[in-house]
């Protein structure tokens, strides 16, 4: 009996080997982790050894998960590399621009979505699931819209569900004038 309560007592100690989930702070050299974005953002190398930094990891973890959600900028992808995904079919062209504006002239390679219908439908779960059925989320979305301010709410709606997002800075006409077709 006292070989089980000392095994018991061990294991509640030590833990069955799964990470403890409860916040801990774990030391890190010269008081920063250097694997730690939370601690590379903002503590920098140069101040490392003014800075005594303890950093709990589940802030640390958080804070990674974060970075990978940050808002997406825009894409440096050239016309070209854009052209070649999309012949490849590894890349699709969404547009953002509003209904008026699509039917005045559109791509033709372009997927229509409006950024109001991404706001609108944001909270809603079901569009996700509707939407991965019309583009595969292995595919690079490279939005875009008139002038690339639209496309930085839309990419990061987009980028929440799950899409690798690759906004234009470059508007319609731009693409029109970099060789993209013009939808008859």
């Amino acid at each position: 009996m006292k070989q089980i309560l000392l095994i018991l007592a061990v294991v509640a100690l030590v833990g069955c080997g799964k990470e403890d989930l409860s916040l801990r702070l774990e030391p890190t050299p010269n008081g920063k982790d250097a694997q730690c974005p939370f601690c590379e953002e903002y503590f920098p190398a140069s101040d490392i050894s003014t800075h005594k930094v303890r950093c709990p990891k589940n802030v640390r973890d958080n804070t990674a998960n974060q970075i990978k959600t940050s808002p997406p900028k825009h894409t440096t992808d050239s016309f070209e590399q854009i052209q070649n995904r999309i012949a490849k079919n590894e890349a699709v062209l969404v547009d953002v621009r509003e209904e008026f504006e699509w039917e005045d002239g559109h791509l033709q390679s372009a997927i229509f979505l409006p950024l109001s219908d991404l706001e609108e439908w944001e909270s809603d779960k079901s569009y996700a699931l509707n939407l991965a059925k019309k583009i595969s989320k292995d595919k690079i979305i490279y939005c875009h819209c008139v002038s690339g301010g639209r496309v930085m709410p839309a990419s990061a709606i987009l980028q929440k569900i799950g899409y690798d997002v690759r906004p234009l800075k470059s508007g319609y006409k731009d693409l029109l004038k970099a060789g993209f077709e013009k939808a008859k």
